[in-house]
């Protein structure tokens, strides 16, 4: 769970904070980050969800940090392709943003 700590630290985040924020103890966090303890299926969904991050980069399966999403395939030209490895950079708050955006010329049309 060295993935635990890094995401932790990265927010700011003492033990005892995120302890609090997932309803769980202090003790309970040092002993996941040092791998004494597991977490439930039900802590690590959460943890996930706060860190919007898979369970398994959480868990060290995968180095991809940000939580895998369902994707469809579709014929894209390099332009369209070029557009949407700008977009998975984004943070989930600035995606957000260009929705509206994207919303706001739709319907102005």
């Amino acid at each position: 769970m060295d993935n635990l700590k890094k995401l932790r630290i990265q927010r700011g985040l003492s033990q005892q904070q995120l302890a609090d924020l997932l309803h769980t103890s202090q003790q309970s966090i040092y002993k996941y980050e040092k791998g004494i303890a597991e977490p439930n299926l039900e802590t690590l969904k959460n943890m996930a969800d706060y860190f919007e991050t898979s369970i398994d980069y959480l868990a060290g399966y995968t180095s991809i940090p940000h939580k895998i999403e369902p994707v469809a395939e579709y014929a894209l030209n390099s332009d369209e392709q070029a557009l949407i490895g700008k977009y998975k950079k984004l943070s989930p708050r600035t995606r957000a943003i260009i929705h509206i955006i994207i919303d706001e010329y739709l319907h102005s049309s």
